[in-house]
């Protein structure tokens, strides 16, 4: 049975252990049986309203055997966060108690909205006015650290889906052109600090009810990752992040001994937050020998290649990579392929976003220009015969080098 396989249990709360004030079946017994066999049990919410204090009454109040430390609220991890950073002012959209929290865990700290804080931390309460949102934008556009709780835009209630701190994290972000660091699931932080103590040979899962928070979270961390769920969910690819390795309908299939749940082996690449089209040009000379740029992001040899910009076609995004690159002119003879290995494909950027590409490779021909490197994007422009290529050149261009020179009489995909 599931429970005889992991010796650390994370629990998500909200859809899980209670849904508004209701204890949800299956849960204490649950609970209590997994701590009567030795089992690590640990709490983790996104809500940032309530201290870790408050959540452990209300499941105590529910019937739950449980100590504080088991409780790990974003709101709390947030409090951890800005402690190990010595952060001393704070300008905060959320609770009361999450203010007290603050302010028991970081003596001294300035929690105003008159001077220049050193971090804006955006969470969660009702009666946040739009003029405190605009004070926060204000704040991270004059240098503050943007510091988000967590970012779920909304919440499971007994009426439906109620409002959640995503929601003024996305109007901050709109309005500043900047990404907060998320202290919440599915970031990596809040799992870290529920698994500081736990021996590294642990096996740990964690069960939750939303793919996108819970079991994206999970398998972020290489953790096995359980839905509570009525419905069968599965993703279209098998190395979905959100894909759960077992949908339970509720806790007590945790002692099923029919029940099974997959080991999750993480693939070798990021989960990335998004797709974007990108163009590849190989240019070859009369000679054969290829163009190269050095780019100054990685240091790293690759063809001259980009994105797709809105209102272009991939022929003029190509053409045009290749003058902001290399200084030449081209014209595109054919398609070679179109390429998205997730391996070599996915990048991630210091700003910390992490995008797949999807490649169109064309064959080009110099019609034009000069030879020059544009001092931005590359720092170096030369042509390589394909025999003698750098070793420290990009993983999938000698790929698309290789297939240009093939004779094949149309595009292929890979």
């Amino acid at each position: 049975m599931i429970a005889d396989r992991f010796d650390v249990f994370l629990f998500d709360l909200d859809g899980v252990i209670y849904l508004g004030e209701r204890l949800l079946p299956e849960v204490r017994s649950a609970v209590s049986r997994l701590q009567s066999m030795g089992k690590t049990v640990r709490f983790l919410t996104n809500d940032p309203r309530p201290t870790r204090a408050q959540v452990t009454e209300r499941l105590r109040a529910l019937g739950l055997e449980i100590r504080k430390e088991q409780v790990f609220t974003s709101a709390w991890a947030t409090v951890q966060y800005l402690k190990k950073r010595s952060v001393d002012s704070v300008f905060v959209l959320g609770t009361p108690a999450f203010l007290d929290e603050l302010r028991a865990e970081l003596s001294g700290v300035s929690v105003s909205g008159d001077d220049r804080p050193q971090a804006v931390v955006v969470g969660y309460d009702d009666a946040v006015t739009f003029r405190e949102v605009q004070q926060a934008v204000r704040f991270i556009e004059s240098g503050a650290d943007f510091i988000a709780t967590n970012g779920e835009p909304s919440f499971p209630t007994p009426e439906g889906k109620g409002l959640a701190t995503g929601s003024l994290v996305r109007a901050i972000q709109e309005a500043t052109g900047k990404r907060p660091c998320i202290i919440g699931k599915p970031s990596p932080i809040i799992f870290r600090m529920a698994l500081e103590d736990v021996p590294k040979d642990a096996r740990v899962v964690m069960i939750g009810d939303s793919p996108e928070t819970d079991i994206l979270g999970a398998h972020q961390m290489g953790l096995t990752a359980i839905l509570v769920s009525e419905k069968s969910i599965r993703f279209p690819f098998e190395y979905d992040f959100r894909s759960p390795d077992a949908v339970i309908s509720d806790l007590s299939s945790l002692f099923d001994s029919e029940k099974r749940v997959r080991e999750w082996r993480p693939p070798p690449f990021l989960w990335p937050e998004r797709l974007e089209p990108g163009v590849a040009a190989v240019v070859l000379n009369a000679p054969g020998d290829v163009l190269l740029v050095k780019r100054r992001d990685n240091g790293l040899w690759g063809l001259p290649s980009g994105h797709v910009e809105r209102g272009e076609t991939v022929a003029e995004a190509v053409k045009r990579e290749v003058r902001e690159e290399t200084g030449l002119d081209v014209e595109v003879e054919r398609l070679i392929g179109v390429y998205s290995d997730p391996a070599s494909q996915v990048f991630h950027y210091p700003s910390g976003e992490v995008v797949q590409f999807v490649t169109l490779s064309f064959l080009c021909r110099v019609v034009g220009g000069t030879l020059c490197a544009d001092g931005v994007e590359s720092s170096e422009v030369k042509f390589f015969k394909p025999s003698e290529l750098p070793h420290d050149i990009l993983t999938m261009h000698p790929l698309w080098l290789k297939d240009a020179q093939a004779d094949r009489p149309q595009a292929f995909i890979r």
